[in-house]
């Protein structure tokens, strides 16, 4: 908690005080921070509950975690680790708690980069091939495997409701729906490159390099030709 506080002093220190003294920042301008660093700080008290600080903070907290666990209050998402149905019905979760280095993928991933309309059934994340994961029975996860020379090409960190998560950046999310199309249907295949071709901050040639990679860069091309 110490570290929360002391961490988001500097933030408001940073972000309101400094800009007030030497930048002449508007009072209005200094609320909207204010508020906007208020809402990030509550959303970062409000993370999953781990049973080994709990411990540290007596065994009576420790048996009464348990008990709500019991109860149905609180849920487990990983050994050691438990939520509330609260925090895991919002539309995203705090996937490194629950999978520790997973990476949103496919669905997940389109959505978000909005390449599709289609709403994810689940949360869709990448791990290393041969990995072993415990998922929860809530919320639902769907875990896919990579191996090591494909697993983070073109990963990248995103802050989504709060939680700051390893996602596939939208480049490879194309080359993903080249490469399960007909997993995926070539209609949606299809509505993530067209939907991915409008963008005017398209990068065609980092989308080639990764073509390649992943080994689709000649089925890639032909859906190119046909659309550029």
């Amino acid at each position: 908690m110490e570290k929360i506080i002391s961490r988001d002093y500097l933030v408001l220190w940073q972000n309101i005080y400094y800009p007030f003294l030497y930048k002449r920042t508007t009072f209005i301008e200094i609320c909207s921070i204010f508020v906007q660093n208020y809402f990030m700080y509550m959303r970062n008290t409000e993370q999953f509950i781990s049973s080994s600080t709990v411990k540290g903070q007596g065994r009576s907290k420790y048996y009464k975690m348990l008990d709500k666990a019991k109860q149905g209050e609180l849920i487990q998402v990983r050994r050691g680790v438990y939520a509330t149905a609260e925090q895991l019905s919002g539309n995203m979760i705090d996937i490194d708690a629950i999978v520790k280095g997973g990476i949103l993928c496919l669905w997940s991933a389109w959505n978000i980069h909005k390449l599709t309309t289609s709403m994810p059934q689940a949360f869709h994340i990448a791990v290393p091939r041969g990995r072993k994961v415990t998922i929860p029975a809530f919320p639902q996860i769907e875990i896919h495997h990579y191996t090591g020379k494909v697993l983070n090409v073109g990963v990248m960190k995103m802050t989504i409701d709060g939680f700051a998560i390893n996602i596939y950046d939208v480049e490879r999310c194309v080359c993903d729906a080249v490469k399960f199309r007909n997993k995926i249907g070539t209609d949606v295949c299809s509505e993530i490159i067209g939907n991915y071709l409008e963008r005017p901050e398209r990068n065609i040639s980092k989308l080639m390099d990764y073509a390649k990679l992943l080994r689709v860069h000649t089925t890639l091309e032909k859906y190119l030709e046909v659309k550029l």
